[in-house]
């Protein structure tokens, strides 16, 4: 399905400030919905205003609209449990939305009209800046539940009216109003309706609940909301900050939503004016009770920390086992003891690589290309005494779970060791090269060189060297990755590995 910038790039001309317009009011508009108990649709038109064809492929049978976007309330039933986006509707049976880019005023249907079996009441309102009508919403509203007009359900739709008319004035969403969907309070959460005055004239339940779990014992309607509010938060600063930003949008500016903690319970408290046709009517306060989610929050980064400390032991443990390998290394008169013990120390070093980086991350991932450069040079180091190739990366690995990061460093450890040590004669020049590709499901890598090529008969499977045998245990019980090797052209082989990164 395509978005809504994409439906509004391919079908209009409108600048790129006017779709951030579109954006914004898209990203308000389930507070909209949820005041309204209705659905909304963002129609952009696919002709002018005039009735002109644009050159967008409008025909000559009149307006279309086509839809870009919809929203569902989460307080009342919808009128359109199908998914509208993409469609296009024509002017004779959707005279309001035309009506309404026209007018520049808010239209309503006198009569409902059945929409699969279900009464719905549709209203459209033009969506402005800066006088010019950019698209027009229809805000549909399912009839077949007979609503009781109570005090709740009058102060939302009251304020969902001035909040639709500032959207026809080109006054909502501000453009200087950054919208986070994802923890900004929402209507059932907890609403607070202030007068002019700043004084609260309807608190939903929850709103009320709220206060109360922040120590405020009484009701809340009729009291001053910013001076009941500033004694309860227990940093003074932040409960000067609450008032500033209440009288700011008492004064028609738009306030960012703020984390407030009193009486043991931590509150997002966010504050919208109401200014339709630009007189003040007062404000709009959101409030939500986060108590829980911080809580959540904290046993997490206890969590966290207790992880990265226990990577940066596991770091320390195995850089003592490498340093008391490489002691007894020096003291071992066997060549080949020694070189058993450097091997050790190469692997044991490669996989406390591995866990330094997790202890300095903030989750179980980590960017594979910086442990990959960093084994690089020191698996040089080891072969330098034997040839003189260079080792080197090209494409990028990116950020890959602990799971697979281990195995796979390790793997790749063990195929450029056993490239750079097997390869080549002693003192040649040569390159071996660690090519990357990665995919949405894929990760696959060629280590290649440019040496003396694979032994005549040689079977991967068969192999008995220690290196191999340690690749095809990780690739097959860790990794669950393919591998083969193979001749390269001219000359050299690679080293093909294939890992998925969609494990189950």
């Amino acid at each position: 399905m395509s978005t809504l910038t994409e439906l509004v790039a391919e079908h209009t001309r409108l600048s790129g400030l006017a779709v951030d317009h579109l954006q914004r009011v898209v990203a308000e508009w389930q507070l909209l919905a949820d005041l309204s108990f209705a659905d909304f649709m963002l129609w952009i038109p696919l002709t002018d205003i005039q009735g002109r064809p644009e050159e967008n492929g409008a025909g000559p049978d009149g307006s279309r609209f086509l839809c870009v976007a919809q929203a569902r309330p989460t307080t009342a039933p919808t009128a359109h449990p199908e998914d509208a986006v993409g469609s296009i509707v024509v002017e004779p049976e959707h005279a309001t939305l035309r009506r309404a880019m026209i007018d520049q005023r808010i239209c309503r249907e006198e009569d409902p009209r059945w929409h699969h079996g279900v009464p719905v009441r549709r209203e459209t309102i033009p969506v402005c800046r800066d006088g010019v009508v950019l698209a027009v919403l229809s805000r549909d509203t399912n009839l077949a539940v007979a609503r009781v007009p109570s005090p709740l359900e009058i102060a939302y739709l009251g304020a969902a009216a001035d909040l639709c008319q500032m959207i026809a004035d080109g006054t909502f969403p501000a453009p200087d109003a950054a919208v986070d969907t994802q923890t900004n309070p929402r209507v059932g959460d907890g609403l607070i309706r202030l007068d002019t005055g700043g004084r609260v004239v309807f608190a939903s339940p929850n709103a009320l609940s709220a206060y109360h779990r922040m120590g405020h014992a009484s009701d809340l309607v009729g009291a001053v909301l910013s001076s009941i509010t500033r004694p309860l938060v227990r940093d003074p600063f932040d409960g000067a900050e609450v008032v500033k930003r209440i009288r700011a949008s008492l004064d028609g500016r738009p306030s960012l939503r703020m984390e407030v903690e009193a009486g043991g319970a931590a509150m997002l408290l966010r504050a919208l004016p109401l200014r339709p046709r630009g007189a003040p009517a007062g404000a709009l306060v959101l409030v939500r009770d986060v108590t829980e989610v911080k809580r959540r929050d904290r046993a997490l980064l206890t969590k966290d920390a207790t992880i990265r400390e226990i990577h940066h032991r596991v770091k320390n443990n195995l850089q003592t086992v490498a340093a008391l390998l490489r002691l007894q290394s020096r003291r071992t008169p066997n060549v080949e003891a020694r070189k058993a013990l450097d091997e050790s120390v190469r692997r044991v070093t490669s996989i406390a690589l591995v866990h330094e980086t997790l202890s300095m991350s903030v989750d179980e991932r980590l960017p594979l290309d910086e442990v990959v450069d960093r084994v690089i040079p020191m698996m040089t180091d080891v072969a330098i005494a034997e040839s003189r190739v260079v080792v080197r990366r090209e494409g990028s690995f990116g950020v890959v779970n602990s799971a697979l990061a281990t195995p796979l460093v390790m793997v790749l450890t063990e195929l450029v060791h056993n490239a750079l040590a097997h390869a080549y004669e002693p003192g040649a020049r040569g390159e071996v090269v660690l090519s990357v590709r990665r995919s949405a499901g894929w990760l696959d890598v060629v280590v290649s060189d440019d040496g003396r090529g694979l032994p005549k008969g040689f079977s991967l499977e068969r192999s008995r060297g220690l290196g191999l045998q340690i690749v095809r245990t990780l690739v097959d019980s860790e990794l669950d990755a393919s591998l083969s090797m193979r001749p390269r052209k001219p000359k050299g082989t690679d080293a093909v590995l294939r890992v998925p990164l969609l494990r189950g």
